[in-house]
């Protein structure tokens, strides 16, 4: 999905850290929004933004021989890994192009529609490429809803973190990104058409991976925190020494899974 202009975390290779601890921290999720939908043996399924691997792949274990996955990006430099039916990949950027010609028993997007300039248009495209009774699952973050690093703040160090962390969303918004977005999921569904709308919010707190991902994320921005005048060096190499150590209770922004079917 092509994002805004000037996107903070761009998906490259050399991202998978991050990646990686995004599956840690939702495909668990992810994975019973999609068993309770129903996914199962010749299912036709679209992964929007594929991302890492790891739900593609879920997907096409559950489809089996007779189904077929999907998996599109703007980058799909990421699927380095043997890829064989019933999934193809292919570069598809969300807001320019034209669904796929096929139709879906079930179109997904995570953690990317927040970023995408026309959102209104992804979500169209998406509902486009289901078949009748088709589901779409869409799940993304809500920072506004929950903008601390560390929800208990009983320190230096979490006043340091949550500083960072406000420092990171401001720049977010500064470029475009929409960090409420998370919680208009039911109403924007509903708008393009979908029926029996649901949604649900999942919260992670002090898992190992919320400190994986932070200390790829800070990594990743910490030269523009820098330039920002939003830290210094010693502010972030002492913030990742505290995430290092352990002791520190991280968290992430809500995220909300929506689902609903087309008519």
């Amino acid at each position: 999905m092509t994002r805004t202009d000037g996107y903070l975390l761009d998906d490259r290779p050399a991202d998978a850290e991050r990646f990686d601890a995004f599956a840690a921290l939702f495909d668990a999720t992810t994975f019973r929004h999609l068993e309770s939908l129903g996914v199962g043996p010749g299912w036709r399924c679209w992964e929007v933004g594929a991302g890492g691997t790891s739900v593609a792949f879920w997907l096409a274990k559950r489809v089996g021989p007779t189904g077929r996955v999907l998996a599109t990006d703007d980058d799909v430099s990421r699927f380095v890994r043997a890829v064989r039916p019933p999934v193809e990949v292919r570069v598809h950027d969300l807001c320019a192009d034209d669904p796929p010609a096929e139709r879906f028993d079930l179109v997904h997007a995570r953690l990317g529609l927040a970023h995408v300039p026309d959102r209104e248009r992804a979500l169209r495209t998406m509902v486009r490429a289901l078949r009748p009774g088709g589901r779409l699952l869409v799940e993304d973050a809500d920072p506004a809803l929950q903008p601390l690093l560390c929800p208990d703040e009983f320190g230096p160090e979490q006043q340091l973190a949550n500083r960072l962390r406000q420092g990171f969303r401001q720049m977010l918004a500064d470029r475009g990104a929409d960090l409420a977005h998370g919680r208009k999921l039911p109403r924007l569904l509903r708008a393009v058409g979908l029926r029996c709308v649901e949604a649900d919010v999942y919260f992670p707190l002090a898992s190992p991976a919320c400190a994986a991902l932070e200390n790829a994320t800070i990594r990743q921005i910490r030269g523009r925190l820098v330039a920002a005048g939003l830290a210094t060096d010693e502010d972030i190499d002492r913030h990742l020494a505290n995430v290092a150590s352990g002791a520190m209770d991280l968290t992430t922004a809500p995220m909300i899974s929506a689902w609903g079917r087309k008519a």
